[in-house]
This record gives structure tokens, C-alpha cells and sequence, in this order.
């Protein structure tokens, strides 16, 4: 199955450059699934290695960012949420939410329900989720703790820019 992919990858420095230059970057082939999160912290991670050779998002992620903007408190956020999605829509061709991760979606929400969780408070990532293990791809997030009981899931966590490194 031939997959939309990242248009561009993402360099040490935070410029985007060919996608043959980041996977030789990342000294990766693997590709793999940004959540939103990563998406949006992105341009501050600064080792490329952490991230899939080949980055893609899901449609899920794009109408997460094509919210933000609307929602932001003042202009200047968003104008910087509003440089995101447009970034975002420049470097990737989203995943389709289809017909096998709708199916896939009712075992992850059934996942997270039999942890307690409830699957309505964490749809987005619920909805990403299902993609991701629907198209037989890991999920690279920032956020691990918020795919937490998703058993078919495997979940690449990648260190989160503003925060220290614990010893």
C-alpha cells in the first residue's frame, strides 16, 4: 500500500530540506506517525534521530491544527498556531482517517475503556492512534502517557524539547 508521505524532512537546524536529505540525517528508513504534539514542537527538536526517517501525519492531526487557530486567546498565538497548520500543510500529505481505522478505533477505544480511561476525553489521540496501527506504522509523540493502554500500538516516545532529562 503505497502511503502519503512528508513532502520534506526536518533538519537539526529546524529548516525543512528534501525528504532523501532527512532520512540520510536521521540514518533511518523507517517511517513512522507524528502525533499533533510532536507536529507542533517540531521545529525545536533538535536531534533528528529521535524522529521516523520518513515523518507523516493523519488527517486527524490536520484538523487538530486547523482548530487551533480558531481557538487561540489573542492574535499573537494565533498567528504562531496559524504558522504551524500552514507549515503542516506544506510538508506532509495526511493519512486518511478510512474504512480499517475506523474499524481499528473501536479496539483502541475499547482499550482504553477496560483501562478506565475514557475514550471520549482522549478521541483525538484515540482517532490517531487507530490510524496508526491500522496502517501498520509507529506512533512517535511526545506525549507517551497519552497513549497509555492502546495494545496494538507501538509508541516511539520522543523527549520533549522543554523539559530536562530526568537522572
Amino acid at each position: 500500500m503505497t502511503t502519503p508521505a512528508r513532502r520534506t524532512g526536518h533538519t537539526k537546524s529546524g529548516t525543512f530540506t528534501s525528504a532523501r536529505q532527512a532520512t540520510e540525517i536521521t540514518n533511518s528508513k523507517e517511517q513512522g506517525i507524528l502525533d499533533t504534539n510532536t507536529v507542533i514542537l517540531l521545529s525545536q527538536i533538535s536531534d533528528p534521530s529521535v524522529l521516523p526517517g520518513e515523518s507523516m501525519i493523519t488527517a486527524v492531526t490536520l484538523a487538530e491544527l486547523s482548530a487551533g487557530p480558531l481557538v487561540a486567546a489573542d492574535e499573537s498565538e494565533q498567528a504562531r498556531r496559524q504558522a504551524i497548520l500552514q507549515q503542516a500543510e506544506a510538508d506532509f500529505d495526511p493519512l486518511p482517517f478510512n474504512d480499517a481505522a475506523a474499524r481499528t478505533f473501536g479496539r483502541v477505544a475499547a482499550n482504553l475503556r477496560a483501562a478506565g480511561r475514557k475514550p471520549a476525553a482522549r478521541a483525538y489521540d484515540a482517532l490517531i492512534a487507530a490510524t496508526a496501527i491500522a496502517n501498520g506504522l509507529p506512533l512517535y509523540t511526545t506525549n507517551p502517557d497519552d497513549f497509555a493502554a492502546i495494545d496494538e500500538l507501538e509508541l516511539v516516545a520522543v523527549p520533549h524539547p522543554n523539559q530536562s532529562v530526568k537522572n
